[in-house]
């Protein structure tokens, strides 16, 4: 079963390719910053619908509108420059073994459009008590504030812990400078921890 949802602009059907791979790849395409606007916008295009959505400039703007309210699930888009706690293709290996854990499905043998995908992402099982996916164990660390520990060698343990579990779009951005490292050794020392 293919998943295949039909939209018309004008005269026009596009036939758009929703399953989650078609999503995870178009979601790549329009954050990769190495490539230029306007070719993100037709890869995208290209992605979800195929040659035929190339093949009418004049539906541009209305197919990437449609895109971009399918990909956020008819939800608001909102700019946050918070980093995100996961990434589709960096965590696959995670979210697979999540729902084959959560819900025994083998992803690599479903045909599963984007926004049910999505809605099994967001119910797969997170407790603080421990009875947790591995995804929302992964999420958790990166979203755990460890300046709350008082203790530096457990600190340490959670911040390496951190760092390698950390989305490899932004472990450069977590790096501490030498600099930054002697200042922290260094309230350390005067707080007396």
């Amino acid at each position: 079963m293919a998943c295949i949802k039909k939209i018309q602009i004008e005269d026009t059907i596009y036939e758009a390719r929703v399953d989650f791979r078609t999503a995870i790849k178009c979601n790549d395409i329009a954050t990769d910053s190495s490539i230029g606007d306007y070719e993100r916008a037709l890869g995208v295009i290209c992605t979800m619908f195929g040659e035929k959505g190339l093949d009418n400039p004049t539906h541009y703007e209305k197919l990437l509108k449609w895109i971009l309210n399918y990909l956020s699930c008819g939800q608001e888009v909102v700019d946050t420059k918070e980093q995100p706690d996961m990434d589709y293709t960096e965590d696959m290996d995670y979210i697979e073994a999540s729902f084959m854990s959560d819900y025994q499905i083998d992803l690599e043998s479903v045909d599963m459009d984007w926004h049910k995908f999505n809605k099994l992402i967001n119910g797969l099982s997170n407790s603080e008590l421990g009875n947790c996916c591995i995804l929302n164990r992964i999420r958790n660390l990166r979203n755990f504030d460890a300046s709350e520990i008082k203790d530096s060698k457990e600190r340490q343990k959670i911040a390496k812990a951190k760092e390698q579990v950390a989305l490899k779009k932004y472990k450069k951005e977590n790096h501490l400078t030498k600099e930054q490292e002697e200042s922290m050794r260094k309230l350390n020392e005067i707080l007396g921890l």
